[in-house]
């Protein structure tokens, strides 16, 4: 191909990539196409898909309360606007409960909370147990200092965004980005441990 085919063809799909997306923002202005950067779940990009009812295990993104983006913001552990990438570990009916620093749902441990972040602060907590209502969704991830349920409960799903499925992230902070597809299924869970609040 000749360097002018090329640069024409360079344009053309520039153009037409630039095109698609500023249809999707003016159509729907929830975003589809999202990068997490945290890695408290696979940095990378995900195709979101708008779902009212979320599975157990399947990753989300959601937009946190006003007063948790807040609290996330003056610390610095996420910009207000940016939604959250949590695992749904509860749903409506389901009982969330904290005794301590023990997470359980359900009477099973899923989790482990810190009494500080990596800064000294004291971090938010709760206690006793929560039935998750129909209203609500119980999240958290499994790295270890992941910002997430074990601290602030179950979220209004009012916040909901939907389901994130992977195009392109990295199993682990070591490696490179990898090339999942347009078609993957929701995300899975991840250990990857980067991430601390």
């Amino acid at each position: 191909m000749s360097r002018r085919r090329y640069v024409r063809a360079t344009i053309l799909w520039a153009g037409l990539f630039s095109a698609g997306f500023a249809a999707v923002a003016m159509l729907s202005p929830r975003p589809r196409i999202m990068w997490n950067a945290s890695a408290s779940a696979p940095v990378g990009l995900y195709r979101l898909e708008a779902d009212t009812r979320p599975r157990l295990g399947e990753l989300v993104a959601i937009v946190p309360p006003t007063a948790t983006a807040r609290m996330m913001a003056d610390r610095h552990y996420l910009p207000i606007g940016v939604p959250l990438m949590k695992h749904v570990v509860a749903l409506p009916g389901q009982w969330a409960c904290r005794a301590g620093a023990v997470v359980s749902v359900d009477g099973n441990r899923v989790a482990i909370a810190k009494s500080h972040d990596r800064m000294g602060r004291p971090l938010p907590s709760w206690q006793g147990c929560h039935r998750v209502r129909p209203d609500e969704l119980f999240l958290l991830n499994p790295a270890p200092d992941s910002l997430d349920g074990r601290y602030f409960g179950a979220l209004p799903a009012a916040g909901l965004i939907g389901t994130a499925h992977p195009i392109l992230t990295r199993d682990a902070p070591d490696q490179s980005l990898r090339w999942r597809g347009f078609g993957a299924s929701a995300a899975s869970p991840t250990t990857n441990q980067e991430h601390r609040p």
